[in-house]
């Protein structure tokens, strides 16, 4: 299970050092195979190769002309490639994503469960204070049991 947050910095070939919080859950359950990808350009997911097949074992049972399928692989593949880590733990975000999600410097390395969400860090703070977590997400996470 992929939680909490690491501290990353993105060098200037555009790797990111998978951090060590991280890293042996991913090598143990997944592997060394990722897939890359973004839905809106801000933010880097990073999905271990079998957690990203499982999505697309899902996609496909969908109808071909269904919109948000659609939607949804026209941004992933548009931003996506395939990567694996190297001897040293990192791995290569793409050029166009690297430029779109601004993935220079410092970055926050988030886990969700089955995969990573990396952000520049100071645009992850930004949308922290920009979308406050309100009463209304305390109600719907009620609702989840949560």
């Amino acid at each position: 299970m992929l939680r909490g947050n690491a501290p990353a910095t993105i060098d200037e070939k555009g790797r990111l050092k998978i951090p060590s919080i991280f890293r042996a859950d991913i090598d143990e359950s997944w592997g060394s195979d990722f897939y890359v990808t973004s839905l809106s350009g801000e933010s880097v997911l990073v999905y271990p190769l079998p957690v990203w097949q499982e999505i697309e074992e899902r996609l496909a049972k969908l109808p071909s002309l269904n919109p948000t399928k659609k939607k949804f692989l026209d941004r992933t593949n548009y931003y996506g490639q395939l990567t694996s880590t190297d001897k040293s733990g990192r791995i290569l975000i793409p050029p166009l994503l690297r430029e779109s999600a601004e993935m220079t410097g410092e970055v926050a390395v988030l886990g969700y469960l089955d995969h990573l969400d990396v952000w520049n860090h100071k645009r992850f703070l930004g949308r922290i204070k920009d979308q406050p977590f309100t009463e209304d997400d305390h109600e719907t996470l009620s609702k989840l049991g949560i």
